[in-house]
């Protein structure tokens, strides 16, 4: 009879637990069907990184094709939105190349290498391509170009690498030699009618 009674007792309060905890359980498994949509609320949504491009940029001289050691390459990427998104530069290895594969696709990059005893080369690009490999051929330094005299084409008079000032010569008791003496030694000139051939018969 005292087992029945305490069997009774405890069956009526596991009842009585159940009917406790079910308001408790519906509202965790309606928590788990919702989640998603209660995202943006409780949390940040994932947001995929995008897509990139491999970019291989082959840096060559420009009169033998032949490729150039140690070329610094700065990429400067620009997003669809026009955000600037900073640069890297990277030097070529001993093929002329520097590869990257961190530039989102569709972004637009501007690209400039510098060598030494090169014109300083850029130039925009489109990156639409997952893979995309651009050649840039580098050119010995040229005249600049003004409005009043076309110098397209012709060699740079200053040379390439570190220029030194130009400084008058002196004389022995210390005065400047004009230029106009040291620059024109013609003392067996050609005569006044015949063509000057620069000493070269």
């Amino acid at each position: 009879m005292l087992f029945r009674n305490l069997r009774r007792t405890l069956i009526a309060s596991l009842v009585t637990l159940v009917i406790a905890l079910l308001p408790f359980v519906a509202t965790a498994v309606h928590a788990q069907d919702s989640g998603p949509k209660e995202e943006g609320r409780h949390g940040r949504k994932y947001k995929a990184p995008p897509q990139t491009s491999n970019i291989e940029i082959t840096v060559v001289r420009g009169y033998n094709q032949k490729p150039i050691i140690n070329a610094a390459v700065v990429f400067h990427p620009v997003d669809a939105s026009g955000k600037d998104e900073g640069f890297l530069e990277m030097k070529t290895d001993p093929d002329g190349k520097a590869k990257i594969d961190v530039i989102p696709t569709g972004s637009s990059l501007r690209v400039q290498v510098i060598a030494t005893g090169f014109a300083t080369y850029a130039e925009d690009f489109r990156i639409s391509d997952p893979e995309q490999k651009i050649t840039v051929a580098m050119q010995r330094p040229r005249q600049q170009v003004s409005t009043y005299v076309d110098e397209t084409g012709k060699a740079s008079t200053v040379k390439p690498g570190v220029q030194e000032p130009v400084r008058p010569k002196l004389s022995a008791n210390g005065t400047p030699i004009p230029q106009s003496s040291s620059s024109g030694k013609q003392t067996s000139g050609p005569a006044s009618g015949a063509p000057n051939t620069g000493g070269k018969q």
